[in-house]
């Protein structure tokens, strides 16, 4: 649906300096999925997601939107392809001046629809969006949440096939945005829309996302499915990123504590590793520890754990300290694992 190569966007500064936004930027976002960017201020991501429908220009590199190159566009051309795709925005930009139902007819009238017609499509947006109560109030009359819902439902009113959203719901209390992230899921299920995410926010990219790409001053630094980035954070910037959603590292005097009892533990002729175990859908429920425990006679020491929700998917972690009889009592328990589709790896000290 959408394929960004060795996209590049430089602007100049106030004094007269090049500042490189995005640099050499190249991915593909698949038709119907909802495709994540995500990044700290200033890591280039809403200036890459403009370069979608053009909004910005790139310096180098090219867009392509269904099949058509937009680098190669005339201006009549842009604004027929823009018009499929919408566009949601931080501030909802709504018109005070017009009520909910006349915000969102605003694309539709620009288009010189027909009247008939915009009161269908209209009233259908309105009560899918879920603000059929609300249809002639004002903006200053509505939360922001259902500014927001207005927002969505004028980005819709085109028939848009890639839906952007750029920092949607970070206006947004917790609980609205929850809300706001079930209807753009809901949008996306329904109506097969595409939907590109721009967030700062793992918790969003966690609720809804299929695949996510992390950016860090302009370069992409980590992608992959949703699960893949979480389960296996590879930059810095992700980790840290992560750091408020799933716990991957420990206090640093809990690390000396470990490796103290290690020594211990070999002193006195035991084997003992500190592992970290990740459990994906049916694999959280199931009992391994307590098996592993009965059969190879290990003991484990749980230091951390949590179990997630990703995009409905479980997703858990725990960190454990394992202590074994010997090391054949240890790798057997490692084989015990793999066998059960359990990821692990050892931590190092």
């Amino acid at each position: 649906m959408i394929d960004i190569s060795h996209l590049s966007q430089a602007f100049t500064s106030p004094d007269g300096k090049t500042v490189h936004a995005v640099k050499d930027v190249s991915l593909h976002i698949n038709k119907g999925e909802i495709f994540g960017i995500i990044g700290r201020s200033g890591a280039g991501k809403s200036t890459l997601v403009r370069t979608i429908n053009f909004l910005n220009r790139p310096t180098e590199g090219t867009v392509t939107v269904n099949g058509q190159k937009l680098n190669e566009l005339n201006a009549e051309q842009l604004r027929t392809i823009r018009s499929k795709i919408g566009m949601i925005f931080q501030h909802f930009n709504l018109l005070s001046s017009r009520t909910v139902f006349d915000n969102i007819a605003l694309p539709l009238e620009l288009h010189n629809t027909a009247k008939e017609e915009i009161d269908r499509k209209v009233n259908h947006l309105i009560e899918l969006v879920g603000l059929t109560e609300h249809k002639d109030k004002y903006p200053r009359q509505l939360s922001g949440g259902q500014k927001q819902r207005v927002g969505i439902a004028r980005a819709l009113a085109n028939d848009p096939m890639v839906l952007l959203s750029d920092e949607a719901t970070s206006a947004l209390d917790p609980e609205t945005t929850r809300a706001t992230l079930d209807l753009l899921l809901k949008i996306n299920q329904t109506l097969g829309v595409t939907i590109v995410l721009i967030t700062h926010e793992m918790e969003v990219v966690k609720q809804i996302c299929d695949r996510v790409v992390v950016m860090d001053k302009g370069v992409i630094v980590e992608a992959g499915t949703v699960l893949e980035v979480f389960r296996h954070p590879k930059h810095a910037t992700t980790r840290a990123m992560l750091a408020d959603v799933v716990v991957h590292d420990m206090p640093q005097r809990i690390y000396d504590t470990v490796r103290d009892r290690i020594n211990v533990a070999t002193e006195n002729g035991r084997f003992s590793r500190l592992l970290r175990l990740t459990f994906v859908g049916s694999e959280v429920t199931l009992p391994v520890l307590s098996i592993i425990t009965r059969r190879y006679e290990i003991d484990f020491n749980i230091l951390q754990g949590q179990v997630e929700e990703l995009k409905g998917t479980s997703f858990g972690m725990l960190t454990i300290l394992a202590e074994s009889p010997n090391q054949d009592n240890y790798e057997a328990a490692l084989q015990f694992l793999k066998d059960n589709q359990v990821e692990f790896e050892e931590v190092e000290l």
